[in-house]
């Protein structure tokens, strides 16, 4: 065969596999983890790395993934993108995850709780998420830094982590399959998510929980994956690619006045801003920038 048809065929064999259909390739499955809504996490003191307890807040949520990564696996080849998501976004044990993660770890991050995310993925899937700033009956509910930021808007909606997370799934075209957290937050993303929710523990306090044991929360976090996967035809959606308005409330005025140097970045109130951004994209980029870089 001629050199040249010979690199032409190869082209195209590349150029097929790239395009295969889901079913005929390994699934692409991103995974955000944060750890207040993990399993086994019962008290503030279990989330930080001076904190009572934090190696096994670790352990459990290295676990979690485990589960879900070999339940979806069970069901065929996939690859995994799981994406540290909680505080200095190095919590997971690297060396304990399943060999088939790719595990991305480190706070300087654009894109944050989603970085990684984009449209090549089939599905994506949080675990131990919490609920929004100010939420009654939640287990250590709050959005972002907790201490800056007081409440977030997205069109005049008030937003979480799980839910802004989500509007980037929603920009790629991903769906969200499942999710994960104390059940707050799974009462409050249950009322705009079709995922698979699992509740991992009920809120005695917002600094005290009573939570199920790791193990019981594993098999049912399996049981929703493999059920979630199932369902991804179902759940996958156009992306959602139109402008946005982004408003956040901070606890000090100051943060507020700061921010309106930014160009289009408008003062609502005291300690409240608003912007209108071309994509949900924009916005949260940006919102990344104004909590963890506050003035």
């Amino acid at each position: 065969m001629p050199l040249r048809t010979l690199a032409l065929a190869l082209a195209a064999l590349l150029l097929s596999a790239t395009h295969l259909p889901a079913q005929q390739r390994p699934l692409r499955i991103y995974i955000a983890v944060d750890i207040e809504g993990t399993s086994g996490v019962g008290t503030s003191q279990m989330i930080g790395g001076t904190g009572k307890d934090y190696g096994s807040a670790r352990r459990f949520a290295t676990e979690e993934v485990n589960a879900v990564v070999g339940a979806i696996l069970q069901r065929g080849p996939a690859e995994f993108l799981v994406n540290d998501a909680h505080g200095d976004m190095q919590n997971l044990l690297h060396a304990d995850l399943h060999p088939a993660i790719v595990y991305q770890q480190g706070s300087q991050k654009p894109f944050g709780m989603m970085q990684g995310l984009d449209s090549t993925f089939d599905a994506a899937i949080f675990l131990g998420f919490h609920a929004r700033s100010g939420t009654p009956g939640a287990f250590l509910a709050h959005t972002s830094s907790g201490m800056t930021i007081q409440n977030v808007w997205i069109d005049g909606t008030e937003v979480g982590e799980g839910e802004l997370g989500a509007r980037i799934a929603a920009y790629m075209g991903v769906p969200v399959i499942l999710a994960s957290g104390d059940s707050a937050f799974v009462a409050q993303f249950a009322a705009t998510s079709r995922a698979e929710l699992v509740s991992t523990k009920t809120a005695a306090s917002q600094g005290a929980a009573r939570t199920l044991h790791p193990k019981v929360v594993q098999e049912r976090l399996a049981a929703a994956a493999t059920r979630g996967v199932a369902r991804i035809a179902t759940l996958r959606q156009t992306p959602a690619r139109g402008p946005v308005t982004l408003r956040v409330r901070f606890g000090m005025p100051g943060n507020a006045e700061a921010l309106t140097a930014i160009p289009g970045m408008q003062q609502v109130d005291g300690q409240t801003v608003e912007m209108r951004f071309d994509s949900m994209l924009a916005a949260y980029r940006l919102y990344n920038l104004m909590y963890r870089y506050h003035p």
